[in-house]
Order: C-alpha cells, then structure tokens, then sequence
C-alpha cells in the first residue's frame, strides 16, 4: 500500500473544490457589480437636465451590465476548470461565452452607437447625430 497515491485523490478533489468555490466567489462579485451599478445609475433620474436624464441613466446602466458580464465569463472560465474537464464541459463553456459576448456587443452598440470592432467617431460626428 502506497500511503503517497492514496492521497493524491483528495487534494484533487480539494483543489478541485477550492477552485469551484473560488468560481462562485468570482459570480457572486459579477452579481455585485450589475446590483451596485444599477443602484448607483439612479443617481441620473434625479439629474437636472430632464433631455439627458434618460440617455445618461441607461449608458451607465449599460457599462455596469458589460463589467458584470465580463466578471461572469471569467468565473464560467474558472468554474469549467474547477471541473473535469470534457467537450460537454467545454461545449457549455462556449456557448455561456457566446452568448455572454454577443450581450456585450449589443450593449457596446447601445452605448457608444457602434459595433467594438468599429474605430471610434470624432467628437463632433457623434454630436452631429
């Protein structure tokens, strides 16, 4: 009996815990992010000027949306880790980072009014809009 091998299992399994908990610890912060983002977005409703109120409320809503996401993919990223490995894993993973990504393109175009792959208009061009 190989007192060694009969411990490698359980630190795998407790590394393999640790990193999944780790994964939950970085989703709950994502969460965070997107709640804290919207509450601290309100402080536009009670703006001064009534033309933008609107407009500025839903870009910070906006922005506060893409960095949650992006916090979200990166624990997706470590949870599929944290696991065993497969292509039914992996294929998972992919399709949360699809979605995930095509979110945040769609928000970037609520934002900024172009698609991220787009150089950004001049100052005076966006104006003229």
């Amino acid at each position: 009996m190989n007192p060694a091998a009969d411990h490698v299992p359980s630190f795998e399994t407790a590394t393999s815990q640790w990193i999944h908990l780790v994964g939950i610890g970085i989703e709950i912060f994502g969460v965070f992010i997107i709640v804290v983002g919207i509450i601290w977005s309100t402080r536009y409703v009670f703006g001064r000027e009534l033309v933008s109120r609107y407009d500025r409320y839903k870009i910070s809503i906006g922005r506060s949306l893409l960095l949650g996401l992006e916090v979200l993919v990166a624990a997706d990223i470590v949870k599929t880790i944290a696991i065993e490995l497969t292509f039914v894993s992996l294929g998972l993973l992919a399709g949360l980072v699809v979605v995930r990504t095509f979110l945040s393109w769609t928000l970037t175009l609520e934002i900024e009014g172009r698609w991220p792959w787009q150089p950004e208009q001049p100052k005076r061009a966006r104006e003229g809009h």
